[in-house]
């Protein structure tokens, strides 16, 4: 009982900021709320984020012609991380298909540092998941807490 009051303690105060604000955020919960309370958090919120990226994207005459949806992004390394992206694709199963985006990060001889995103078929890569082809990555949202 109270995980689930944090977790809604936590989405409400999210959606507060962001109406407050009207500013696109990834978010870093760490230990507090986990990949699951995360999840929960971008879902209650991911209808009026991606409807701010497309006005923006619109307004700045960038606006995608296919359809767009947000998504947690799932960070697998060290610690536990998530965020939101906006993915978009052609109308039909591929969008409706992707659950999550699984953000891989590599560096190579301390250099080079590339963040791959894969859209994918689960809200838990930890598990098992499959990426979803058609669908690309059209925005990422941060939240600095």
């Amino acid at each position: 009982m109270m995980k689930y009051g944090k977790k809604k303690l936590a989405a409400v105060v999210l959606a507060f900021v962001i109406s407050l604000s009207g500013m696109a955020w990834a978010i870093d919960l760490g230990d507090l709320i986990g990949v699951v309370g995360g999840g929960f958090i971008v879902s209650q919120v991911a209808g009026p984020l991606n409807d701010f990226i497309n006005t923006v994207t619109f307004n700045k005459g960038a606006k995608v012609e296919g359809h767009t949806k947000v998504v947690p992004i799932v960070s697998l390394g060290s610690g536990t991380r998530i965020g939101a992206a906006q993915v978009a694709g052609p109308r039909g199963e591929a969008i409706q298909k992707t659950k999550a985006v699984a953000q891989l990060e590599v560096t190579f001889r301390d250099r080079l540092r590339t963040k791959i995103l894969i859209p994918i078929d689960s809200e838990n890569p930890v598990k098992q998941f499959k990426r979803v082809q058609g669908v690309g990555v059209s925005a990422i949202i941060d939240f600095r807490l």
